[in-house]
């Protein structure tokens, strides 16, 4: 049997990998000269960067593992920290290593500039939540979940709003209460302390997964075919046509307007969201008190020291910062640094279609299609969650075990 992987993103990566264990040949069709997809590394000025930046958390097991499995420590190459919320307005909310949710309790009791009252109106909530295990009677937005749950100050606008945005890439105002509970469910509300931990790259993206996982495809000996971008897709009922080569089946891993594109009949029309890291490099002594700092600013939202003086200020969700050329951007998240230092360098990078609008009701395509050839895999496929890495991973992993599972011991399997 031949298998066509589509796409050598995060979560066609995970299919080829979840196969090729399986004993299964692959060849590899990615329409870029790197893999990766969206969460990849690129060179601009003579400097690696990455063209976004993906925070990882201890709650991402299925990414640790397959990690794990193509040779990566992530130990190594991931600093992991207890999580902290702090923002350049003086709030700051730390965990401790404290059990599961002794940790969680500790850090609302001990959060800065929190009253009493709001801290166990807080925790009450939380255990509400946890007591109905995350799920809502019907799907609202954040901000109308805050409001029905009385959550309307301090920590509203220091902890859950910024969350929600660094989470799904969207306000609160318009984004789902139930994806962002989904992901409370599996971080705050974990019974795992490790889950809710900070998994901060040492280095770039294409170091933590893609280039390893590309050495260890080539070596179990996957055929890997970069910079051919697939045209068309012609499914039958004896084979699939991929580019009028036969396969018996296809794991289609592109991102969803790609894959819109190579089959109609998918279900993927998407309204999107733009992301811009705006990099600024400092003094290779400079640094942030924590890593990850939230900038609760007008322009800036996040900012992340990826060390040696280099910070990537994040912004996600349409805004006003959209208005802005790239001069503009860099000096508005200067003030809102309040930094005296003046950068040496500076670069933005900007995607408008960075990721999908995780709406309130938003309608998302089973993996598994009306076509028996033809199997999904991508972050807009897990439903559970908004477009995050974890969410790649585990509906590339899925598709590739279902196809693995039901073929015979000796498989032949084609990735594209």
């Amino acid at each position: 049997m031949k298998v066509a992987v589509i796409g050598g993103g995060w979560a066609g990566l995970a299919a080829a990998v979840e196969l090729t264990e399986k004993q299964v040949e692959t060849t590899l069709f990615e329409a870029g000269r790197q893999l990766g997809g969206r969460a990849r590394s690129l060179t601009s000025d003579g400097r690696r960067l990455d063209n976004g930046q993906h925070i990882l958390l201890g709650a991402y097991r299925e990414t640790l593992a397959l990690m794990r499995r193509v040779g990566v420590d992530p130990e190594q190459l991931l600093d992991r920290r207890c999580l902290q919320v702090i923002d350049n307005q003086g709030f700051r909310l730390a965990l401790p290593k404290l059990p599961a949710p002794l940790h969680l309790a500790w850090g609302l009791l001990g959060a800065r500039g929190v009253g009493l009252r709001e801290k166990v109106g807080t925790a009450l909530w939380m255990a509400r939540i946890k007591n109905r295990h995350f799920r809502l009677q019907h799907d609202m937005t954040v901000a109308e979940w805050l409001d029905q749950a009385g959550q309307t100050g301090t920590l509203r606008q220091h902890l859950w709003e910024p969350l929600c945005l660094a989470a799904l890439n969207i306000p609160a105002a318009r984004a789902s209460a139930q994806l962002f509970a989904n992901v409370l469910r599996d971080s705050l509300g974990s019974n795992q302390r490790a889950a809710t931990d900070l998994l901060l790259p040492r280095v770039d993206l294409g170091q933590l997964l893609p280039q390893p996982a590309a050495a260890w495809l080539t070596a179990h000996g996957a055929r890997l075919r970069l910079g051919q971008r697939v045209r068309q897709i012609d499914l039958g009922e004896q084979c699939v046509m991929v580019d009028g080569e036969s396969f018996d089946h296809v794991i289609l891993a592109t991102a969803p307007q790609h894959a819109l594109r190579l089959c109609p009949e998918i279900a993927a029309d998407f309204d999107y969201e733009p992301i811009a890291t705006v990099y600024l490099q400092f003094g290779q002594q400079f640094k942030l008190p924590f890593p990850l700092i939230n900038l609760n600013g007008n322009c800036g939202q996040w900012v992340v020291d990826r060390g040696n003086g280099l910070l990537a200020c994040i912004l996600s969700g349409h805004g006003e910062w959209e208005s802005l050329h790239d001069d503009q951007l860099g000096t508005a998240l200067l003030g809102e640094l309040n930094v005296a230092e003046k950068p040496l360098w500076k670069k933005v990078i900007r995607e408008q279609r960075a990721t999908f609008s995780s709406t309130p009701g938003l309608s998302r395509p089973p993996w598994a299609t009306t076509h028996r050839r033809l199997l999904l895999a991508g972050d807009y496929t897990w439903s559970d969650y908004p477009a995050t890495l974890e969410g790649a991973v585990r509906s590339g992993l899925r598709a590739g075990a279902s196809l693995a599972k039901a073929a015979p011991e000796q498989v032949k399997i084609i990735v594209v």
